[in-house]
Parts: C-alpha cells; structure tokens; sequence
C-alpha cells in the first residue's frame, strides 16, 4: 500500500494522479489522503482512487484571523486524523506532493513510523515542503537547481509527472467539441484551477480584437467573489455572432483539456508548476503571467526558468495592461516558426518518464 497526500492546487494535484495510475497499472494498492473540498478531492473521485478527507489549515505568511483557527484547531485535528488513518491503512511509504493538505499527513507518518517522500514540483519550494523535507527519506525534484534547498544526501531528480491522459489528446476532439475553424490559431488562456482576475479582465477587454484574426479557449475559474465567469460571458454575448463563436469561456476544464493541449498554438497561462510542466512535456509555447507575491516568487522563477531554455515569453503583471497583452499575443500568433522553436525548446526541460523514475523512488524506500 502506498499513499498519496497533497492538494489544494491543480500542481500539487495532478503529479499523484499519474502516480496513482502507474501504480493501478502495476496492481500496486493506494490511497489518497486530502482536505474535504479540495481540487484532489473532486479528481480522486474521477480515477476511482481510494480516498480519506482530513481537515487542513493553510500556513499563510502574513496575519489572518484564519491562521489562529487553522492553526489551533485545523492542523492538530489534521495531524492527528492522519495518525489514525496511516496506522489503519499501514502504508509502506508515503508520497507527499506538497502543499498546506500534505504537511499533517507528513507528520502523521512520522509519527506512526512511515518513511516519507516529499516530490516538488517548483524551481522555489513551498513552506510546506520546506518543513516536510525535514522528515522525508527522499525529495524527488523537478528541476536540478532546486537540489540546493534540501539535504543534498536526499535529493533525487525525477521530474513532474504528467497525467496520461494530456498525451491522448488530437485536434479532431477540440474541432469537434468546441466548434473550432481549423485554419484560425487557438490561443489557450488560463489562470489555473482558480481562475486568475488580472489575466481574466485583461484578456475580457480585449476578446473583440483578439478573436478578429484567432479563436480562444478561456478556462476562468468560477471565483464567485470576483464574478468573472459571468463577466466574461457577458462580455462574449456582446461580440457579433461570428466572433461569439470563436471566444468560448469555460469555469474549469476536464477531460477536454488534451484536446485543447493538441490543438492550441499558443498557452496564456499564470505560470504555476502543474502548467509549466505541462507546457513543457507537450511542447507548447506560452507567454507566461507570473503570479506576484507566490511564496519564493515561485511562479515567476518558473516562467525564467523555462525562459532561459527560449521556451516562452513573460509578462510580469505589474506591466499588464489588456493593450499591451494583445500587442504580445499577436506578435507571438504572427511568427508561427518562433513558437514551434519555442515549444521544443521547452520540450528540453521535461523528464518524460517522471512517474515511472518516481514510482522508483517509493518503491526503493518501501523496501
């Protein structure tokens, strides 16, 4: 038995769900242990895989009411579940995939015995794997540099683990499911699981221009609070009929997204670690939004890192306006040899058997 903990994110999510399938693969037995409402929580369910919900509290860095109830009463009675669950599910090792969700299993297993392995998806680790690598037996890495924040004697470079599924993708599906015109470009714009405001308004303003010489996929998120979902509809039921049909708006996206990885020219993305290394592992080109003030910048020593390779471009947000986001999307879209050249370069960061090197390492400290 092996089980898997982390969430909260699409990036601490999506490297345990190809985990999770080479080990259905290999008739290896797992499990998931999560928060209650989390993105892992929703796709655990879509694989079938065995799944255990805790509560967790998010470590924040700067004073919130939240952290005193988080940390008094969330964690401990996250840590202390996760004690119960690992002593009555008896892994034989642990894979944390990071993030505020992973830290009580962590510690839970430390306590119960359980030798633990911490994966990292990001060039700048988090707090939280920060502290659980202090407890890891292994820290498998996805990128080399990143071996200088944790004892040098533990590191192993895997690699991000890519679902499967993102590789099954064609052109077909997207054409036919989206009502795509072959012979226009598609730009795929997404801020991660949650949307992201900054990219969402900037590219609503301009979805007219945009849409006059491409199509667009928009995934949104469905933040209630910023309604920019419903903003963007609104703003896409404005265009004339022939340009609505090129701009779609989506909440988030399913099993559509291989379809929409094989077809797309270009990637607007946040530059978060499940976006990036998908980026990478298919090819694609993108111009990256980094996420300001991330624990680490993390994101926006993602997107450089990527950037050093020649495998994107970069837009820091301070200097986003929706103009000057239109004027790079359409330089990008005019040099279609530049964005091949750029999806191969970033091609070369990728590790394309990351699940299989990983499933290595849990089954080598198993034993």
């Amino acid at each position: 038995m092996i089980v898997i903990a982390g969430g909260g994110t699409g990036g601490h999510t999506s490297p345990g769900l190809a985990v999770a399938t080479l080990l259905r693969e290999r008739s290896i037995a797992h499990a998931w242990i999560g928060s209650r409402d989390g993105v892992e929580a929703r796709r655990a369910a879509e694989q079938s895989i065995p799944y255990y919900a805790i509560p967790t509290g998010k470590l924040r860095r700067y004073w919130a009411w939240r952290n005193v109830t988080d940390l008094t009463v969330n964690v401990p009675a996250g840590i202390v579940q996760a004690f119960r669950l690992v002593r009555r599910l008896a892994p034989r090792v642990v894979l944390a995939t990071g993030g505020f969700v992973a830290l009580p299993v962590v510690l839970g297993a430390a306590a119960a015995r359980v030798p633990v392995v911490v994966h990292e998806q990001t060039s700048v680790p988090g707090l939280a794997n920060r502290i659980a690598a202090r407890l890891a037996r292994r820290v498998a890495i996805t990128f080399a540099p990143s071996e200088r924040h944790f004892p040098p004697d533990r590191v192993v470079v895997t690699g991000n683990p890519l679902r499967p599924d993102l590789r099954a993708g064609t052109r077909a599906d997207a054409i036919g499911r989206f009502g795509l015109d072959p012979a226009l470009p598609l730009v795929y714009v997404t801020g991660g699981a949650q949307g992201a405001r900054a990219v969402n308004r900037a590219v609503g303003e301009i979805a007219g221009a945009l849409v006059a010489h491409a199509q667009v996929i928009h995934q949104s998120g469905d933040n209630q609070t910023t309604g920019d979902f419903a903003w963007l509809e609104a703003k896409r039921a404005a265009l004339p009929p022939a340009f609505a049909r090129r701009y779609t708006v989506l909440p988030w996206v399913g099993a559509e997204l291989a379809g929409i990885y094989a077809t797309a020219a270009l990637v607007v993305a946040r530059a978060g670690a499940g976006t990036v290394n998908e980026c990478c592992q298919l090819g694609l080109p993108a111009l990256y939004i980094p996420l300001p003030g991330a624990s680490g910048d993390e994101q926006t020593a993602n997107a450089r890192l990527v950037g050093r390779a020649g495998g994107c471009a970069i837009l820091p947000q301070a200097t986003l306006t929706p103009d000057l986001l239109l004027e790079r999307i359409r330089a990008l879209l005019a040099e279609p040899a530049r964005l091949k050249d750029m999806g191969e370069r970033a091609r070369t960061l990728a590790i394309p058997d990351a699940a299989e090197r990983l499933v290595a390492v849990l089954l080598e400290v198993a034993a």
